[in-house]
């Protein structure tokens, strides 16, 4: 009774893993290639890079003496203009002289404000506070940064040496941010630096942005990623990329749904723009077209260890011995004289 329950057992597991198997296979079977038309429609070519934000001239405002912080006058996020007074501090002689009236009381500190005055900080660069370094009663050494005020913010990127032949002056580009996905800036090329820089044996060089409209959510050393406009059609003849397949020799061809014979049939083309995900044709297909567009081939799964092939193969490994578990080993045979 015993052995007839381990039959049944047996059989009902190799059934099982093939049920199994087929199900694996057909959930995994791609669906055969399908039919696409021709469609006119927009496409654009662009080259891609990553930068950072900066500001297109950044100033630091430094302390001309040493001493201590009296007065900060601006804070970060506000405007200054050159000349400006940020700040007023006092050098290390007026702060003695000051902290020994002040134990003298009122009317001497009084006098020796009115007769020593504090020294100025002034801005010298029109523009936005980004960097307020100091607090009120902070000593400070003489050249220590105080304030960094930049007159505006830009967009620097670092374009690849193979694309950098397509970057021109006033080609526009859309930049957006890694903290705000969802925002893209509409900007212009301004500078394209000479010099490039190696970098693990990959070159770049330096391309800048300004933004139309400087958004108020920039921040200096912000990640940017930049798309510059390369060319662009409005009513483009499109397929899909992978519609288009590469032949010896430099043709393309796309695939044709089967004539009456049942063979396939293919047609070379003459490609315009092209994108990741779209290719212009200029000749070859013309409006409503269909083509085939594949789907891929099929790839072999390999079966997880959990699938009932591996349970099955693990429970004949133990040989009937319990409860599919290996029987003991024999232990060695006790050496002679002994």
């Amino acid at each position: 009774m015993k052995r007839t329950m381990i039959t049944v057992a047996v059989v009902s597991v190799i059934l099982g893993a093939a049920a199994w198997a087929r199900k694996g296979r057909k959930e995994r079977r791609d669906p055969a290639a399908r039919i696409v038309s021709a469609q006119r429609g927009p496409i654009e070519q662009a080259v891609d890079a990553s930068g950072f934000v900066a500001p297109m001239n950044r100033v630091e405002v430094k302390s001309p003496v040493g001493g201590r912080i009296e007065k900060l006058l601006v804070d970060e996020g506000d405007r200054v203009s050159a000349g400006q007074i940020v700040a007023w501090m006092s050098s290390t002689d007026r702060t003695a002289i000051l902290d020994a009236a002040l134990a003298q009381g009122p009317e001497e500190l009084k006098k020796w404000q009115d007769a020593y005055k504090p020294t100025p900080i002034v801005s010298s660069l029109p523009g936005e506070v980004i960097l307020r370094n100091v607090v009120v009663g902070e000593a400070v050494s003489a050249g220590a940064v105080l304030f960094a005020v930049a007159d505006t913010l830009i967009v620097n990127a670092q374009v690849d040496e193979s694309d950098i032949g397509k970057i021109k002056i006033a080609q526009k580009a859309r930049v957006r941010l890694d903290a705000y996905p969802d925002r893209w800036t509409q900007g212009k090329v301004y500078d394209i630096l000479f010099e490039g820089k190696n970098v693990s044996n990959v070159i770049t060089y330096g391309v800048k942005v300004r933004p139309d409209q400087l958004p108020p959510f920039f921040r200096s050393q912000m990640t940017a990623n930049v798309s510059f406009l390369v060319a662009r059609k409005e009513d483009a003849l499109l397929l899909p990329a992978a519609a288009v397949n590469d032949m010896p020799g430099g043709k393309r061809v796309v695939s044709l749904p089967p004539g009456p014979d049942g063979k396939p049939v293919t047609r070379e083309v003459r490609v315009g723009l092209e994108t990741d995900e779209q290719v212009e044709i200029l000749d070859g297909v013309a409006l409503g077209d269909k083509v085939l567009l594949p789907q891929g081939k099929y790839v072999a799964q390999k079966a997880p260890e959990s699938s009932p092939l591996s349970f099955m193969s693990r429970g004949m490994r133990g040989g009937g011995a319990g409860e599919g578990t290996a029987p003991k080993p024999k232990r060695p045979a006790a050496a002679a004289g002994k």
